[in-house]
């Protein structure tokens, strides 16, 4: 396969991966919205910190063996993949029974150290369903190694709507409270189940199963430091949820969670390229290939990523309280401060680290590095919330740490494949990026506002939007930006 072919198939695969995470996260903005109109500040909080638990321990819980798949798949053939995907898919019902036992028996502890009483109950009902979920998890590594990404598409988007409709549809109907909305989680969990173990087998079909020589002992080997890197990632990203929680109560954590969230597109773009690339990059590592093919696609899927996300992250900074308060309802407008702090992260995480780092064998460095990302916020946080007492400080803390994080890897990398900092990380074609977004938007956002200064935010944002993305695309060759070279290549794979 030809260079230009390989990248314009990696593409194609990123997208629906993207597709998939759009779908994601679609949804749960959708379902983010209606609760937050239903249930009241500290019901909402409640039910977001019972979500929080669930996600932070799901990373101890899954053992990184949903990893697994796109490090060792590629490896192997499709007789073989098929016993290792049966092998690590009873390895994660297991671990999801673990989890279920663990939440029931220790929810009063939680419910304790989170400040919020009411938090026991919830956790109860909400028990049954890691034993349900994790065995679902892994379809991302599975279909990016056999180049099917178009069923992670299907599954993410599909599993959603089951589980929007699930949750959403009581609280809607019978105007339920959020033990309603868990109910409906558990029968989304067992129809996803069901999903998930038809989807797993597509790649295996008439495909007779030939013993591997993928031990236990080598799976662990690789899954156990993505473990400590598990326990450090949950440390590092839960400080924000646990201060805030503890010494703010669940009506200041539900004005939080509504807007510490990632854009739309920017998950789907960065979570695509790490699913896509992960697998490339170990065949690559595995194979031995010559590293400047590994840096020439790495740079390339980073421009891409930074082309398509700045000018997103430039234009929700812009009106990030008009956005906040058309999703969540004016009661929420407070939440547009935290959604504003989150997205300069989104200028520096289109580095998506991992797939490089796993791919080189750097497990044990990616441990050490959560592991210090988690000592740092947990200190600093701390420490600003006992001089500024304030929720803001502490979500702008977690922003440096965050950007901090980024350039130590890069550092790192840069030294493992013998380059130059700026080969890995392009500062001058990123400016450029942002500098063409930033003065496309201006010069809309001042004539619309000349034109319409009174329109209802929803039309103002929709017109400032095709505006903005007009501009981009008649100006792009004045700042050499290619988009051409994305777009190009899905239109003629769709043809």
């Amino acid at each position: 396969m030809s260079e230009n072919k390989r990248k314009s198939n990696n593409t194609i695969q990123a997208l629906w991966v993207g597709i998939g995470s759009l779908s994601s996260f679609g949804v749960a903005i959708i379902s983010s919205a209606i609760l937050s109109r239903y249930f009241d500040k500290v019901e909402y909080g409640t039910y977001k910190q019972i979500i929080y638990v669930y996600t932070s321990l799901l990373l101890v819980f899954n053992a990184g063996l949903p990893r697994v798949f796109a490090y060792f798949l590629p490896r192997y053939s499709l007789a073989q993949g098929k016993v290792i995907v049966t092998k690590i898919s009873s390895f994660l019902f297991l671990n999801g029974l673990i989890f279920s036992i663990f939440l029931y028996f220790f929810s009063g502890v939680i419910a304790s150290v989170l400040n919020n009483p009411e938090l026991s109950t919830g956790l109860k009902y909400f028990s049954p369903i890691p034993m349900l979920l994790l065995p679902t998890l892994g379809i991302e590594g599975i279909f990016s190694t056999y180049k099917k990404t178009i069923y992670i598409a299907i599954y993410n988007t599909l599993s959603r709507i089951v589980m929007l409709l699930c949750i959403a549809l009581p609280v809607i109907l019978f105007k339920g409270t959020y033990i309603n909305a868990i109910y409906g989680w558990i029968v989304s969990s067992f129809i996803i189940l069901v999903m998930a173990y038809f989807i797993k087998g597509i790649p295996f079909k008439n495909v007779k199963s030939e013993k591997s020589d993928l031990s236990v002992k080598e799976i662990l080997g690789y899954s156990m430091p993505l473990v400590g890197a598990s326990i450090a990632g949950i440390l590092y990203r839960s400080a924000n949820q646990f201060y805030i929680s503890r010494f703010f109560g669940p009506k200041v954590f539900a004005e939080f969670s509504n807007g510490f969230i990632e854009i739309p597109f920017v998950h789907m773009i960065t979570g695509a390229a790490s699913t896509v690339l992960m697998p490339v990059f170990a065949k690559m590592h595995h194979e031995k290939s010559d590293k400047s093919q590994i840096i020439n696609l790495w740079r390339s899927t980073l421009h891409k990523s930074a082309i398509l996300i700045y000018p997103m992250v430039i234009f929700f900074l812009f009106y990030a309280t008009e956005i906040v308060t058309i999703v969540y309802s004016e009661a929420y407008a407070v939440s547009a401060k935290y959604f504003t702090a989150v997205m300069v992260i989104n200028f520096f995480n289109i580095i998506v680290m991992a797939p490089l780092l796993l791919a080189m064998g750097e497990a044990k460095f990616y441990a050490q590095l959560h592991y210090g990302l988690a000592i740092a916020t947990w200190v600093s946080q701390y420490v600003v919330y006992l001089l500024f007492n304030s929720p803001l400080a502490i979500v702008i803390t977690f922003v440096a740490v965050a950007i901090c994080g980024t350039f130590v890897s890069l550092t790192y990398c840069s030294k493992k494949l013998d380059v130059r900092f700026l080969d890995l990380f392009p500062l001058g074609r990123f400016l450029m990026v942002a500098l063409h977004s930033l003065l496309s938007l201006s010069l809309v956002h001042f004539l619309l506002g000349k034109v319409m200064p009174d329109a209802h935010d929803i039309l103002f944002l929709a017109l400032t939007g095709i505006c903005y993305l007009v501009i981009l695309l008649l100006t792009a060759k004045i700042f050499k930006i290619n988009y051409k070279e994305i777009v190009l290549p899905l239109l003629k794979r769709s043809k």
